[in-house]
């Protein structure tokens, strides 16, 4: 039963197959006026209506489907260029504080104290680990110490990185382990460094401002000196001419410029300076380990 229905179909398939074979060779054969020409013509006229009916019906489904894929698409579009934008946003940001590292690096090895040669000093350069987090700001951890010949008392210059006059002293070691160090900066009102202008001018002790450490003041003018605004302030070292008498720091190191002048010409003139380095921004330093005819 089941072979003879077989055989049945494949007769059927081969009779169309034979008749449309003729047929389509009977179209091609015949002039355009033709009976099969004219049935192709009449079959158009009663579909095409149906077929513009069902496209116009199926319009709407049309566009749903192609609103959903073109969405999906958006979607995954939007998806991959967000991820694009925030690769190129890291990437970005790592290399502005690779530039802003590699600013400070560079200017921490220029660091030079003028006129003495730097490699005299012995200096070590470090990175900025800890800040203590008051207004005072008083002292900063760097990541070197006594295993790098780091001890208290050292001087440390250090840069900020921003440019133009950006280097000078920040302040001494006060207290060294063997990995780290605690560096006491200039506007801890336990620091006082010796200090004149440049031109020989004034000459008297920077500190921290009462009231205001992030003003530095040259305190103990004569009221004989003659200090302005503009005038670069830097160490004094020391005039003994005995070894007993040594200075902590060595002469000529830059620390700041003359803003202003407080009662200027009386007995107690004070200038206020604008130290060269912003110390909330310090990120590395330099200790100086030596030191040169006892700072002379």
């Amino acid at each position: 039963m089941y072979d003879k229905t077989v055989r049945q179909r494949r007769a059927v398939l081969g009779l169309l197959v034979a008749c449309s074979l003729i047929l389509l060779t009977q179209y091609f054969r015949e002039p355009g006026g033709g009976a099969l020409h004219h049935v192709q013509r009449g079959i158009l006229e009663v579909v095409s209506p149906i077929q513009e009916g069902a496209s116009r019906a199926l319009k709407p489904v049309r566009d749903l489907f192609g609103w959903v894929g073109d969405t999906v698409s958006a979607k995954g579009d939007l998806a991959q260029a967000r991820k694009e934008r925030d690769q190129w946003r890291a990437a970005a940001t790592r290399n502005e504080a690779a530039s802003r590292q590699n600013a400070h690096l560079r200017s921490a090895v220029g660091l030079e104290p003028a006129p003495s040669d730097m490699a005299a000093y012995g200096p070590q350069t470090a990175r900025v680990i800890g800040q203590s987090g008051t207004l005072w700001y008083a002292k900063i951890t760097i990541d070197k110490g006594t295993s790098s010949g780091i001890n208290a008392g050292m001087p440390v210059l250090a840069t900020d990185g921003s440019g133009g006059d950006d280097t000078g002293l920040i302040g001494r070691v006060d207290q060294a382990a063997r990995g780290t160090s605690v560096v006491r900066l200039l506007t801890d009102s336990s620091v006082a460094v010796s200090a004149r202008t440049v031109n020989g001018s004034a000459l008297g002790i920077v500190k921290p401002s009462p009231g205001n450490p992030r003003d530095l003041i040259l305190d103990y003018v004569n009221k004989d000196d003659t200090p302005a605004v503009g005038q670069t302030v830097v160490t004094a070292g020391t005039v003994s001419r005995t070894d007993e008498l040594d200075s902590v720091y060595p002469p000529d190191l830059p620390i700041g410029r003359i803003t202003r002048v407080d009662d200027q010409g009386a007995a107690d003139q004070t200038p206020h300076l604008r130290p060269f380095v912003d110390l909330r921004r310090v990120q590395f330093v330099q200790v100086l380990t030596e030191k040169v005819d006892h700072n002379r």
